[in-house]
């Protein structure tokens, strides 16, 4: 006992208190647990988000490197397709333009792996060189080669280079004399004078009676093309030749003449020019415009030109189109100046006088106006293999990748090649028919297109189609691809057109002159100026078109268009109706200079 207390009784006294702190610690350990759960919750739950967070910024991550993959692609075939443009405007200014057949890779490469054929073959044409003939009177010769002889129709100026008088005696002799000419050594060369400017001096005679029974009567003047100006007829063709057929601007023509002592200002030929081409050849236009439209097809086609002074910006692109239809012998080039590349301006084009609109077959290239334009009128619509090609051509030249350029080739080679072997059997075709004077053999030539060129037609669009779903089609091959399967209906339609030659070429030669010219005189002042020099184009080139010397018709033109009062005396001017009496001139003047 303590202090009168059992034992038991102290525990039994104690244990509520033992009971409670075991559950205090109990209650403190669960709570020290619980905070820790908590803590560990809290963290699991940062966690968590964090987690979640990253995995939103994952996500986000992927979706940026989708698109910069996407972006990496295009960019990557921006490259190319940068590249390719590089590559192309580089050969455009530094090398050929030309679309031979060369090898892709390299221009001498068939040289490399065919030299001993090539310079046999090099050795071979010499060889014929050295050794062709030359008919001479009743004899033949043999040409030792060199230079080609100078025409017979040239005046001889002789110069004698003698030797001086000690060395033409004979001093082997024991008594020195004369030598004899037996004859001597020849060379013929060029010889050029500066132009001969003269000056047409007009006079009309006055008569008077002396008894003064009548008035003074005197010569009535002729009538010029531009009255009150110092302009020849000559001198106004040699000025237009110059600049529309030699490209030369007119103040380089100007600064040509002050060499000859002429006192010429450009503005005043400037203005010269305009006049005429404005103003004074609008009939011959008109009439050359009627001839156009009476043929069954005709191209057309349009370039480029600068005009300072209009409602648009002088550094907006104005358009000189070119039409072109007719026979040999009577061809028909017209230039006609548009401000803008519309259907409205290009359609009033294939107006005709009386009001309504051409009704035959259009070759173009494949602007978009032209199918417009001829849904519209219901013309037959042919489409240009020239144009269809250069895309290949181009593919060729500028594509980074090789196996591009190997197809390129193969449709150049395999394709192209082949189907313009055949129109030059049809151009030869209708070429002999023409020098016999006789018509287009069209059943023959549609004949010869349906056997030779549509199994080659047939056979390059399964190609085509089969390459072009996996060719980029923003490429240069892509391009090419694309071009042919959209005018794939067009190009084939010369096929059963005989009549229609398969390409534009011959307009593009038409255009090509004129580029080369505006490379010097570079742009025109005004929208007149830009008329004129369309009517004074047409004239030119229509003139060459039909083999006749552009200053010769010009010069006959000018000289009768004053005189020309009605319909059939400006037809009487057209060039086909004046090449006899041009022809039988020049022909005239040659004998008169020749040495008989």
């Amino acid at each position: 006992m303590i202090c009168g207390v059992s034992t038991v009784d102290f525990v039994s006294v104690l244990n509520p208190f033992a009971n409670q702190n075991e559950l205090f610690q109990k209650t403190t350990e669960l709570t020290a647990r619980l905070q820790v759960a908590e803590h560990q919750a809290a963290a699991l739950k940062a966690q968590n988000d964090r987690l979640a967070a990253e995995n939103a910024k994952l996500q986000q991550l992927k979706t940026e490197n989708q698109t910069l993959k996407g972006e990496v692609g295009r960019y990557s075939e921006r490259v190319l397709l940068l590249e390719e443009e590089l590559r192309w405007m580089r050969a455009q200014f530094y090398g050929s333009r030309s679309q031979q057949d060369l090898a892709s890779d390299n221009p001498d490469q068939r040289l490399l792996f065919n030299e001993a054929e090539v310079l046999a073959a090099i050795e071979a044409a010499d060889e014929a060189q050295r050794n062709r003939t030359k008919t001479i009177a009743a004899h033949e010769r043999r040409h030792t080669g060199g230079r080609k002889a100078i025409p017979a129709h040239f005046p001889r100026i002789e110069i004698t280079h003698d030797l001086p008088e000690e060395q033409k005696m004979c001093t082997k002799c024991p008594v020195p004399h004369p030598l004899t000419r037996i004859g001597g050594e020849k060379r013929e060369c060029y010889r050029f004078e500066p132009p001969k400017i003269s000056v047409e001096v007009h006079i009309r005679p006055t008569y008077v009676c002396e008894e003064r029974h009548q008035d003074v009567i005197t010569a009535p003047a002729p009538p010029v093309l531009l009255p009150r100006t110092m302009a020849s007829p000559s001198l106004l063709a040699h000025l237009i030749t110059a600049k529309f057929d030699d490209g030369l601007p007119l103040y380089r023509v100007a600064r040509q003449l002050e060499r000859s002592g002429m006192d010429l200002s450009p503005g005043t030929a400037g203005t010269w020019v305009n006049t005429v081409g404005q103003q004074k050849v609008a009939g011959l236009i008109e009439l050359l415009n009627d001839h156009l439209f009476v043929n069954a097809w005709l191209q057309m086609d349009e370039s480029y030109l600068q005009v300072l002074r209009s409602a648009k910006a002088a550094t907006t692109d104005h358009y000189m189109v070119v039409r072109a239809a007719g026979p040999p012998g009577h061809k028909v080039i017209l230039f006609d100046y548009i401000p803008s590349r519309n259907t409205e301006a290009l359609k009033a084009l294939l107006q005709r006088a009386d009001g309504g609109y051409y009704t035959g077959k259009l070759l173009t290239d494949g602007l978009d106006h032209y199918d417009t334009i001829s849904a519209t009128l219901q013309l037959v619509h042919l489409g240009c293999l020239q144009h269809a090609r250069a895309y290949f051509y181009k593919a060729r030249k500028v594509s980074t990748s090789k196996s591009a350029r190997s197809l390129a080739q193969v449709a150049i080679d395999d394709y192209f090649k082949p189907i313009f072997a055949v129109e030059d059997e049809v151009t030869q075709l209708r070429n002999d028919h023409a020098a016999r004077g006789i018509p287009e053999p069209l059943d023959e030539i549609k004949s010869l297109r349906q056997a030779k060129s549509k199994p080659l037609f047939e056979a390059f669009k399964i190609w085509i189609d089969t390459l072009a779903p996996a060719t980029p089609p923003e490429s240069a091959l892509g391009k090419a691809f694309t071009y042919c399967a959209n005018q794939w209906e067009k190009l084939v339609r010369h096929l059963e057109h005989p009549e229609v030659a398969a390409h534009n070429n011959y307009i593009e030669q038409q255009i090509k002159r004129y580029a080369t010219g505006r490379k010097a005189w570079m742009f025109v002042y005004d929208k007149v100026g830009a008329a004129a020099s369309a009517n004074l184009f047409s004239l030119v080139m229509t003139a060459r078109a039909n083999d006749l010397d552009p200053f010769a018709y010009l010069c006959e033109v000018f000289e009768q268009l004053p005189l020309a009062t009605s319909r059939e005396a400006l037809e009487a001017l057209l060039p086909w109706n004046v090449k006899t009496t041009l022809q039988a001139r020049a022909a005239t003047a040659r004998a008169a200079i020749a040495i008989p």
